[in-house]
């Protein structure tokens, strides 16, 4: 029996059972429950993941990150699923109006409550709310929930000709699950099943405040004040006379009410709007406080009866995002502007915690923790992902970290008909309203590389006139339900005008820089115009105790020919091809830097370590130094979500590869940098990406040489300032910058002189400037 809690919200996480088999027949065309005789019976847990209820069951293996295990889960994809669970209501009274509430559904799943359809579910990404009514019973009750095998329910759809996936995806272009399950480079294809968030039972009140909405429409930092938008609906009030709606803005630090206003609640839908003075507005991480009010709303009646009340976290802060395309003479424009000062975005991109979705909690904090040691200011959730529940927003918007929000659509031409048009504002309309209040969510991007994709899935069209998914439909939902924050149609945005000059790399102004990656100072990056990087990165191989824990002792090196290194590259299925060309990438990467391919595994990894951590500093310095100019980048990644070879600078079990450190440092809101040689010349610059000007003691030195000094050198606020220049080096030199004033000391470091460096020199100039911790890390991981 489940306790009830408060008497509005009864929990039905925990313990339910699992029946299963080959799917014989969709249970959404069942009015009754039917559960095949044929099906195996284990237990499960909610939240969960049907795998993971196998591997308890024992009938997968428990090292399903191990070898090749991950396709073991194949051989499930066209299974179905009958979860059950029985509980006790003492009292239905107790939940008015009562809905179930299933936070997370994964993914085609038809409901029943004591035999009695309550509802049906196709997305995974949304909450669902199915009223309930007389299906709940006081005593026993039942509760079923059939899900569909979503392999099966995609091969309904037809695939038209106007559309185009990768090779393992065909099947997201027609079921709304996280889009990274079917296959991905970052991902193994896990096409799962599952309650994977919270299932309660909920009451609903009649009187309730059912939505509130609130923006900020303008600020004056000068006079210390803002324009608030409160806007609410009530579903079941009337118009008695003297009711009233009231709003008390209130100080965290000490309880000080700050504001009061109030209006009449003359229906059931109401507005206020409120000019706010002698407040604290919110600012990205680095540039100001991320000041946060606490926030009431109170419906009362004539003699001062409580009737509803509604109450959050809110920063008053206008965001907004500059766009314009070069024109001829090279001028374009990407930068946010947050209460009208220019932010230069440092960042990186948020990818899936888990294969598993329902183990996401388990990586949160940890990984949160991750972003804000690297002074994010910004984080990119990526259109391949599941979208993030409150407690990410909640971090953000206390951290001062901004979220770039993709609408989870990735590298695909989608399909473009009334039915998927359908699921996509639906899907849309429950993830806006549910996400808008959080002062942290600065844009909404209408997917992630579709506009790219055209060129190869449907070449010859243009995304401006054909993907109407982008243009009307997700715009139109963000106008409706959130329409003063900023909507960009795709990552990177090809418009009209980009479109119309044919496309490519030169025309782009905010860009994904991953181009051939033979190179990371080749023409590709040095050559990109781009304003604001939203992707870009570098491989770098995980520590050995890592290794160890993913892969099969005989398969452990060489990494030529290796099943397990091509499993983990990530290779979706045995039989796809598509990724294997990431490990001999790698390899080929470490060779332009070192000369050649290290012969043991030790060294492998070390030169690996190395050459993401200086990929990975040139592109985000490229961008810094030209401060003003450029406007913000956003690499790629911070953790793995599975144990992988990739770009992630902390791999799925949490060991730091070198990059981190590395990254660390440069992400630092003050720092001094080196320009690259020009004319035999190197610029010494720093940048101040603080509102306040600090004064910096500057010295650089190689191997105990000073080559540089200067005192007392003021930096404006939010500026990038040119300190002098050095002759750039002609043999190997480790080049150690430093730098002290105003609480932001620093240190950086610049590898100069012509390649392939000695790897053994190399890496004993990293140890002397990092530290050796950070180098023994490297073999030793988590092991």
């Amino acid at each position: 029996m489940v306790e009830e809690s408060e008497g509005r919200r009864l929990s039905l996480n925990g313990s339910w059972e699992l029946n299963y088999g080959p799917q014989v027949g969709p249970a959404r065309g069942l009015t009754q429950p039917i559960i095949p005789s044929s099906f195996a019976v284990i237990d499960a847990r909610v939240p969960g993941n049907v795998e993971l209820d196998l591997v308890r069951a024992g009938v997968l293996p428990a090292d399903l990150d191990h070898g090749d295990n991950a396709y073991r889960v194949l051989a499930f994809e066209e299974h179905q699923w009958w979860y059950r669970r029985r509980f006790e209501i003492d009292d239905p009274a107790r939940f008015p109006n009562a809905v179930l509430r299933l936070e997370g559904v994964d993914t085609v799943a038809t409901i029943w409550l004591n035999g009695i359809r309550v509802g049906a579910t196709d997305n995974m990404l949304v909450p669902h709310e199915l009223p309930l009514g007389p299906a709940l019973r006081q005593g026993r009750n039942e509760l079923l929930i059939a899900i569909d095998s979503a392999v099966l329910a995609a091969r309904e759809h037809p695939v038209d000709a106007g559309s185009w996936a990768m090779e393992n995806n065909w099947e997201s272009l027609f079921i709304r699950k996280a889009p990274h399950v079917y296959g991905w480079d970052i991902m193994p294809r896990v096409v799962s099943a599952g309650l994977w968030r919270d299932v309660a039972i909920e009451a609903r009140p009649a009187c309730r405040f059912a939505d509130v909405y609130v923006a900020t429409l303008a600020t004056d930092p000068a006079r210390r004040s803002a324009t608030v938008l409160m806007r609410w609906a009530v579903p079941a009030t009337n118009r008695s006379a003297g009711r009233k709606v009231v709003l008390e803005v209130k100080d965290p630090r000490d309880g000080r009410t700050v504001h009061v206003a109030e209006e009449a609640a003359l229906g059931g839908i109401g507005e206020l709007r409120s000019t706010l003075a002698g407040i604290d507005l919110w600012y990205p991480r680095g540039f100001g406080e991320a000041k946060l009010y606490d926030l009431a709303l109170t419906l009362l009646d004539a003699d001062g009866t409580a009737l509803a009340s509604w109450s959050g976290k809110f920063g008053f802060r206008t965001i907004k995002l500059l766009r314009r395309d070069f024109d001829t003479k090279g001028d374009g424009e990407f930068v946010f502007v947050v209460n009208g000062e220019r932010i230069f975005v440092k960042g990186s991109n948020w990818v899936p915690l888990d294969a598993f979705h329902s183990r996401d909690v388990d990586h949160l904090a940890a990984t949160l923790g991750l972003m804000a040691d690297l002074n994010c200011n910004m984080i990119r959730c990526w259109g391949g992902n599941v979208y993030e529940d409150q407690a990410f927003f909640d971090f953000c918007d206390r951290e001062g970290v901004m979220v770039w929000q993709d609408f989870a659509l990735a590298c695909a031409v989608y399909p473009q008909n009334a039915e998927f048009h359908g699921a996509i504002r639906r899907e849309a309309e429950a993830i806006v309203p549910r996400l808008r209040n959080h002062p942290s969510l600065a844009l909404w991007a209408g997917n992630n590389e579709v506009d790219q994709l055209y060129f190869v899935g449907k070449p010859g069209t243009d995304p401006n006139i054909d993907d109407r998914i982008s243009r009307e439909v997700l715009p139109a939902v963000c106008r409706a339900h959130d329409p003063y924050r900023e909507y960009l149609p795709s990552s990177p945005f090809y418009s009209p005008e980009i479109w119309a000059r044919g496309g490519g790399h030169e025309a782009m102004v905010e860009d994904h820089l991953w181009g051939p990656r033979d190179d990371f100072k080749g023409t590709f990056y040095t050559g990109s115009p781009a304003l604001f990087a939203s992707e870009t990165g570098y491989h770098g191989c995980p520590a050995r105790s890592s290794l160890e824990r993913m892969m099969r002792p005989d398969h452990l090196w060489p990494w030529q020919d290796n099943e397990d290194w091509l499993t983990h590259a990530v290779r979706p299925q045995p039989r796809s091809t598509r990724y294997n060309y990431r490990i001999p990438l790698m390899a080929h990467q470490i060779e332009v830097l070192f000369g050649q391919v290290p012969e043991t595994l030790d060294e492998f990894i070390l030169a690996s370590q190395i050459s993401q951590a200086e990929a990975l500093k040139f592109f985000i310095e490229m961008f810094r130094l030209k401060k003003g100019r450029r406007t913000g980048i956003l690499w790629w990644n911070i953790r793995d979500g599975w144990p992988q070879i990739s770009d992630a600078i902390v791999d799925y079990y949490g060991a730091r590869k070198i990059a981190y450190d590395v990254v660390r440092r440069l992400m630092a809101d003050v720092i001094v940098m080196l320009g690259e040689p020009q004319d035999g010349l190197q610029e010494i610059v720093a940048v101040n990406d603080t509102s306040a000007a600090v004064a910096l003691d500057v010295a650089l030195s190689a191997g105990g040489r000073a080559l540089f000094e200067s005192a007392g050198v003021e930096i404006a606020g939010n500026s990038r300032t040119l300190l002098g220049v050095l002759p750039a080096s002609r043999s190997y030199t480790l080049i150690d910058i430093a730098w002290t004033g105003g609480g932001h000391d620093g240190r950086n470091h610049y590898v100069g002189g012509p390649r392939p460096f000695d790897l053994e020199r190399l890496a004993a100039g990293y140890r002397a400037t990092l530290g050796g911790e950070v180098l023994d890390r490297q073999l030793r991981g988590n092991g």
